[in-house]
């Protein structure tokens, strides 16, 4: 495994992600579609597995799995992000960019791409 840029800030970034499920759950609360139980439950349940696939990033002997788990993650969170994008609810008070809130689907693709880089 070698340490890179790209590896460091993909790790970066879901570590901070996940960080955020905690420090401000209720943005990501508000994303969950309604037709899933308890939205707070699952966005610590994300939360967790984003810090976790950060961090898995940086140990060899986990890190392949760390980053095939990153890409389920990215999967079973695409639901949140159509939900997000056709409801127009942004994280906060203000209304949501339609740039932002639908560009964060094929965002999702790049993020897979990005951790798929890491199995091999």
């Amino acid at each position: 495994m070698t340490i890179t840029v790209g590896r460091v800030l993909l790790a970066a970034i879901m570590i901070f992600a996940g960080v955020m499920h905690f420090v401000r759950p209720k943005g990501f609360v508000r994303i969950v579609p309604a037709w899933l139980p308890n939205p707070l439950a699952l966005v610590y349940l994300s939360g967790v597995a984003e810090i976790a696939g950060g961090a898995g990033l940086f140990i060899p002997a986990v890190s392949r799995a760390a980053a095939w788990g990153l890409i389920a993650l990215y999967i079973a969170v695409f639901p949140a992000n159509v939900n997000m994008a056709i409801n127009k609810i942004g994280f906060g008070r203000v209304p949501p960019n339609p740039w932002i809130i639908w560009g964060r689907l094929p965002l999702q693709i790049g993020l897979i791409y990005w951790a798929w880089l890491y199995t091999r």
